[in-house]
């Protein structure tokens, strides 16, 4: 079980999120808030946290439309989600699991309730989920979104970061030009031009201090990330 899980606690009524602050944070969890859905979209995607607490109804982007949206970002690990609502009928919290949320707990809830379901994900999520991605001697960790070669931290930019866990997790095997735009920007229409830029800059980070090359273009097809050969 990890020691002081943080969690990501998405709640547009103050009273509830104020009364869950206090009851996770007095038995160690690492708390964050966000009080709208923009907000909260924001910060779970470029925060690190081990579990979201999503309300349903949300200024902005409601609950629903913020929980597809991330599991629909394939360069984003999203972690376990408890939503809440205050709709208890059987086709809301089918709505709620088909957006992508692992578990449900309708308001008024009992804190402790809400306690033991977040630790009962956490333990889902440690045992399900790698925490370090590695090829060769460059290593992914992905709870703290930190990049290490030869023991030497990288500094990497988000998009840069999401193209390196994609082509981690595929490695060796090629991963499409087109495969890689699109999980990128999704339906935004950008040149090929700002792709070739951020792989510029991340073959950069990763591969020119170092003596042997990691990042490999497939020239027309796409690129790979392959350990050197001996």
């Amino acid at each position: 079980m990890i020691e002081r899980p943080r969690v990501l606690v998405i709640e547009d009524d103050p009273d509830v999120a104020s009364n869950i602050a206090e009851y996770l944070e007095s038995r160690h969890f690492v708390l964050d808030f966000a009080y709208d859905g923009i907000s909260g979209l924001h910060l779970a995607v470029t925060g690190s946290f081990d579990a979201l607490v999503l309300d349903l109804m949300l200024p902005g982007i409601d609950g629903l439309t913020l929980c597809r949206r991330l599991r629909s970002d394939s360069t984003f690990e999203a972690p376990p989600i408890l939503m809440l609502t205050a709709r208890d009928a059987l086709d809301d919290k089918i709505k709620g699991f088909e957006a992508g949320a692992d578990d449900y707990l309708v308001k008024p809830f009992a804190l402790p309730e809400l306690f033991h379901r977040l630790q009962a994900l956490l333990r889902r999520g440690v045992a399900g989920e790698p925490q370090i991605l590695k090829v060769h001697d460059l290593e992914l960790d992905w709870p703290s979104r930190t990049v290490r070669r030869a023991g030497q931290v990288l500094q990497l930019n988000r998009t840069e970061l999401k193209i390196l866990s994609i082509l981690m997790r595929a490695s060796p095997a090629l991963v499409r030009r087109q495969d890689l735009a699109d999980a990128l920007w999704q339906d935004q229409e950008v040149s090929e031009d700002l792709l070739r830029s951020h792989i510029y800059r991340l073959r950069r980070a990763i591969d020119r201090p170092f003596a042997d090359p990691l990042l490999h273009t497939v020239r027309g097809q796409g690129y790979l990330l392959r350990p050197p050969e001996r």
